[in-house]
């Protein structure tokens, strides 16, 4: 069963409830504290771009195509269409011999305010470079164009690039790639679903890679994590939960959409998956910064972002204070 992770008031009356998943594993794998159902079945959504590359990480293909670091990023990234991410995007689908139009989803704009209201006032139309997958489905053209398969239908379950992130993803999150349930994600390709534990594990490998029994894909994930630290800002954009929370290198995160969201620490060797039912974000960061408050967490700083950048307080249209968020769940 869920459990209410976050209540939201206006003035003193209770106007929304937030159910969901909380799980934190710790280095042996082992549930360390968990709110609802840590079986529940959840689909990784874009959490899972970071596994998604390590394909193409551990066999270099980033180097054989000559990708530079910030381009190599962007494979673990659901970005908000900023131009330096449309420039990476724009780079690799060049090197590596593709075109824009060979990516599977439709046109849309930046997800960006300030961007996509620039691209409006000056009359420019949308552009599926522009969609917040673009880097992921560049990556797996990168692993096309590097082990020479088909590019034709690399969005489809039965591809042999899909069936090779499938392994990763089976791999990273403990589970039988028979267990695992697929469906298709928001931009077209599989989308992975295994019990939350697993994803929880995943990013502790993700963030511990000496876990990883396979040195090629313990190397890869490694680098893979490192370069999310090193460049966070082509993961996300700016000022999103993304970004800000990698700018501590302690710090492995990425989420996904319909209220999921993964993150390990290095130091403390933990691994966290949470899902909200009600398949929002806005209560997200406040959740993560309350867990770390929690487990008292070294970098109060990170915290103190968090609070800042995504407040408890809920405003009006007007910017008046008319509300507030209230976590209730207690590790």
């Amino acid at each position: 069963m869920s459990e209410i992770l976050v209540k939201e008031f206006r003035e003193d009356v209770l106007e929304n409830i937030h159910i969901g998943h909380i799980c934190i594993v710790d280095y042996s794998g082992k549930v360390r504290y968990s709110a609802g159902d840590p079986k529940n079945m959840t689909y990784l959504r874009s959490s899972a771009k970071p596994i998604q590359a390590l394909p193409v990480i551990k066999r270099d293909l980033h180097k054989w195509f000559g990708l530079t670091e910030r381009e190599t990023t962007i494979f673990a990234a659901s970005h908000m269409g900023e131009s330096f991410h449309v420039d990476a995007v724009e780079s690799i689908l060049h090197k590596i011999g593709m075109a824009e139009d060979d990516l599977v989803m439709l046109p849309t704009y930046p997800g960006n305010r300030k961007e996509r209201e620039r691209l409006l006032r000056i009359g420019m139309g949308p552009r599926k470079i522009y969609h917040n997958c673009s880097g992921k489905h560049s990556g797996i053209l990168t692993l096309c164009r590097g082990l020479d398969l088909p590019t034709e239908g690399y969005w489809e379950i039965d591809h042999p690039a899909q069936k090779e992130i499938l392994t990763h993803i089976a791999m990273m999150g403990d589970c039988s790639e028979e267990d695992i349930k697929i469906g298709i994600d928001g931009c077209g390709v599989p989308v992975f679903a295994m019990p939350l534990i697993s994803l929880a594990k995943a990013y502790l490998k993700l963030a511990c890679p000496e876990l990883i029994e396979d040195e090629d894909i313990s190397s890869a994930a490694f680098e893979m994590s490192r370069l999310m630290n090193e460049y966070g800002e082509m993961i996300g954009g700016t000022d999103t939960l993304c970004t800000t929370l990698l700018e501590d290198s302690n710090i492995v995160a990425k989420g996904g959409a319909q209220g999921v969201y993964c993150f390990a620490l290095r130091r403390e060797r933990l691994g966290f998956a949470i899902k909200l039912m009600d398949g929002t974000a806005g209560t997200m960061p406040i959740i993560i910064a309350s867990i770390l408050e929690m487990i008292d967490y070294r970098d109060s700083q990170i915290v103190d972002t968090l609070y800042r950048l995504f407040p408890v307080d809920i405003k009006n249209d007007n910017e008046n204070i008319v509300g507030r968020k209230e976590v209730v769940f207690t590790i």
